[in-house]
């Protein structure tokens, strides 16, 4: 799965650590979904998309193939 979540903190000037607080995870969890190594939850996503003040589909990109995993 693709994300815009780099992106998207630079836009908002929100540090990973910052982001992980808010949404109540690590900041180790915050760089795993940036490059690609995690696919957050369901609740998580949501959160994520409620700080960015975005849809989920406008952070969060499913490729071809990623229901295969």
């Amino acid at each position: 799965m693709k994300n815009k979540l780099k992106v998207e903190r630079a836009v908002k000037n929100i540090t990973q650590a910052r982001l992980a607080e808010m949404v109540q995870v690590s900041r180790q969890t915050i760089n795993a979904i940036e490059l690609g190594k995690y696919n957050p939850s369901t609740a998580l996503a949501l959160k994520i998309a409620f700080v960015f003040e975005k849809n989920v589909d406008e952070i969060f990109l499913l490729e071809e193939g990623d229901w295969e995993r």
